[in-house]
């Protein structure tokens, strides 16, 4: 075979392939474009219309299980990853809503992304939509279930609380009938019930106090409060326990503070520092309340010379009914709910309530508000009251109002 004959056969050859690639390509073009022009599935009509409003996570699945149609929702929530839902529990659900064509539904527990143990508590509500089609609404509960256990635990903290002091009382009154011919005895044990029954009704007064703090409408539209006049106030009433133990309250700092809330509630929440700054400081020490301005704010710092808060508790310290020495608590009247109503307070306030501490050498409690002159009006969010964490362990400053128990506040 000549040079032209081998030249003519091979551009003979090339325009062959060329020709199959062009086939080729034509081919694959027309399935591309056939299967671009399918049809999405159909749903009933409206159903999308419903989907994109409703508040729960919505989800169409098809006979094998594949996302149709989903809200935005369930793609936050992780339901839906690509075109697969993601939790077996859910498809088995829809199983048995496509099987039995009834309504499935049930609460379950869903992790809440592939890593890590958190977990989204759910209500599931699994029902047919057309021979084709199954519906999935998923309705997140976890905040509403977390609130159901912080009530649960408030009640059977409170059912406990109460029983020990009532339980007290039915055995001194006993006592009492039993020992009704010897008069010291009587006398001894009448005494005892009476501080029973003044520790009764502290808690009681201390639970309704914080069941009206944790209930939005139950605070006054706020109004000016002169600062130095709560602090008096306080002082004053914490003066007969103060006397009692040979405990000097001093007062100092910055004058003429004034913030915006319910004078009541402030005056309680001071109070109550100064009242845990008394029972848990030795006698004959001091316990200084002093004013700072700074930045926007008042702060009210307690200090005392007692026996401190150990590091581990300290982030606990502003629980309901937590008590870091039960046996001390018990001996001094605490019920463990005087922290808790500052935090509260605090926050209502739009504040928040700090501690430093050092074992054996004391505490300082730091209630922190706006500044009403700084501010020149109310805040607009005043009184939002929710279970807050506005509470931080910090080491005061060396001057002023966050002054060390040995510093300036004393």
């Amino acid at each position: 075979m000549d040079a032209s004959a081998a030249a003519v056969l091979a551009g003979l050859v090339g325009l062959l392939v060329g020709a199959l690639a062009v086939f080729a390509f034509r081919i694959s073009e027309t399935e591309r474009l056939g299967l671009a022009s399918l049809p999405e599935p159909e749903l009933p009509p409206g159903v999308g219309e419903v989907l994109s409003v409703l508040r729960s996570a919505a989800v169409v699945l098809d006979t094998a299980d594949g996302v149709v149609k989903a809200s935005p929702a369930a793609y936050a929530f992780g339901l839906v990853r690509g075109h697969d839902i993601v939790h077996a529990e859910l498809r088995e659900m829809a199983a048995e809503a496509r099987r039995f064509g009834l309504v499935r539904e049930r609460e379950l527990e869903l992790a809440r992304g592939p890593l890590g143990r958190a977990r989204l508590v759910v209500h599931a509500r699994v029902a047919p939509l057309g021979p084709e089609h199954v519906l999935v609404l998923v309705e997140d509960r976890t905040e509403a279930r977390r609130v159901e256990e912080i009530r649960r635990d408030f009640v059977a903290n409170v059912s406990h609380e109460l029983k020990t002091p009532i339980g007290a009382l039915h055995l001194l009154a006993e006592a009492v009938h039993d020992a009704s011919d010897d008069p010291d005895a009587v006398q001894h044990f009448s005494e005892r019930m009476q501080r029973e029954s003044m520790r009764l009704s502290t808690l009681v007064q201390e639970i309704i106090d914080l069941s009206r703090l944790q209930v939005a409408d139950a605070t006054h539209p706020p109004e000016p409060c002169d600062v130095d006049e709560i602090i008096a106030d306080a002082v004053d009433r914490c003066r007969l326990a103060a006397q009692a133990k040979r405990i000097e309250v001093v007062t100092g700092g910055d004058d003429g503070g004034v913030v915006f809330g319910d004078d009541n509630l402030l005056v309680t929440a001071v109070r109550n520092l100064i009242d845990n700054a008394i029972a848990y400081s030795p006698e004959m020490t001091r316990v200084g309340v002093a004013v700072r301005r700074v930045d926007g704010l008042v702060e009210v710092a307690v200090s005392d010379q007692g026996i401190g808060i150990p590091p581990a508790e300290q982030a606990r310290i502003f629980e309901r009914f937590y008590r870091v020495d039960p046996a001390r608590s018990r001996a001094t009247g605490g019920t463990g709910l005087g922290l808790s109503i500052v935090k509260h307070v605090a926050a209502n306030h739009g504040g928040e309530v700090t501690v430093w501490s050092v074992e054996g050498e004391g505490s300082t409690f730091t209630l922190r508000l706006p500044d009403a002159v700084a501010q020149g009006e109310p805040p607009a969010d005043t009184y939002v009251a929710t279970d807050p964490s506005h509470v931080t362990t910090a080491r005061p400053d060396h001057d002023g109002a966050h002054a060390e128990p040995r510093g300036a506040a004393l």
